[in-house]
């Protein structure tokens, strides 16, 4: 009886709720998994980099780093960035400890998502896009497209 009440146990544990930063892209809601969030900061002053991909708009100086930034909009293929009051940096600490910017419109929310609920798209999407959604999640009445922050900043390589 007690080896019943462990495995519950353990399998409540696995199902926990994830918490994920809800951005704005235009009218589409993206969520970023907290965990990958370093830092939110205001739009600032970018410093151009000669000859970087053209989603690289440009590296900030954060408390003494150098930080590339990336549009998302330019790696999703969107129209181009208008910075508004509301424009701000996701600064996201990778694998290796490094730190990236990702410019989004908005920052609207936290959110706990069940990782039960998260639905794999089952439609063709196009490849280099679909590569950067984990999945869709649902809040609600709201659909979230949950990016992968590793496939969103690799590149990809050519065959």
């Amino acid at each position: 009886m007690d080896e019943m009440v462990n495995e519950n146990e353990i399998e409540e544990i696995a199902v926990d709720e994830v918490q994920y930063i809800v951005v704005k892209l235009g009218d589409e809601q993206y969520g970023i998994d907290i965990s990958n969030v370093d830092n939110i900061v205001r739009m600032q002053r970018i410093t151009r980099v000669p000859k970087s991909q053209a989603y690289y708009v440009g590296v900030i100086n954060l408390r003494g780093e150098v930080v590339p930034i990336m549009s998302l909009r330019r790696r999703f293929d969107l129209e181009d960035d208008v910075y508004q009051t509301a424009t701000r940096i996701i600064i996201i600490k990778l694998e290796d400890q490094s730190l990236i910017g990702f410019i989004v419109d908005e920052v609207k929310e936290v959110v706990n998502i069940d990782p039960r609920t998260i639905e794999k798209p089952n439609f063709k999407l196009d490849e280099k896009n679909a590569s950067y959604l984990a999945g869709i999640g649902k809040k609600g009445d709201s659909l979230i497209s949950l990016l992968d922050i590793k496939a969103v900043v690799e590149e990809k390589k050519a065959v």
